[in-house]
């Protein structure tokens, strides 16, 4: 599922950006950026959390679209580095910000602010055992584990851990 969701992701930003390609030159820096994360960048965040855990290939794919959209945006050859053009920006890079979409999901389902679903599969190394536990003074977070494969792609795998391949997140 992952593979097929980033080929469609980066064939709709790409085209996004042919479009925007042609009317750019008219345009300030502003409303060329306003522009381009208007279309592209709602392309890349949607279900990006999903993202987490997936191989680098897939993520340099995406990558790739953020680097064409900012180099749109500036002017920069393709030769020159991407990063300072993605920091002047404000752009986190595609890692970062499936990493960051993941920490904001957890801290809305532990303060619940977010579905009932999410809340439920999260919650506090602590609160789970009914002894107290060395580990209770740090906040470590778990998701309890599933045997089916629908359930660890959706809620599960939503809230999995970013290194690693365990199962908490410690905060």
């Amino acid at each position: 599922m992952s593979s097929a969701h980033v080929a469609a992701v980066c064939r709709a930003a790409y085209l996004q950006l042919r479009k925007i390609r042609l009317v750019v030159r008219a345009l300030s820096i502003d409303a060329a950026r306003t522009l381009v994360q208007a279309f592209t960048s709602c392309c890349m965040n949607y279900c990006n959390s999903l993202l987490c855990g997936v191989t680098d290939n897939l993520l340099q794919r995406l990558q790739s679209v953020q680097n064409a959209a900012a180099r749109l945006v500036t002017g920069v050859r393709r030769r020159d580095h991407i990063t300072p053009v993605l920091r002047q920006l404000h752009w986190l890079p595609v890692r970062q910000r499936v990493n960051f979409k993941l920490a904001v999901l957890v801290y809305q389902a532990l303060r619940n602010t977010t579905a009932r679903y999410l809340v439920e599969d999260c919650q506090l190394v602590s609160n789970t055992g009914r002894r107290r536990l060395w580990s209770a003074d740090v906040d470590t977070y778990i998701m309890p584990l599933t045997r089916t494969r629908v359930l660890m792609t959706g809620v599960s795998r939503l809230l999995a851990p970013v290194a690693g391949g365990c199962e908490q997140f410690t905060s």
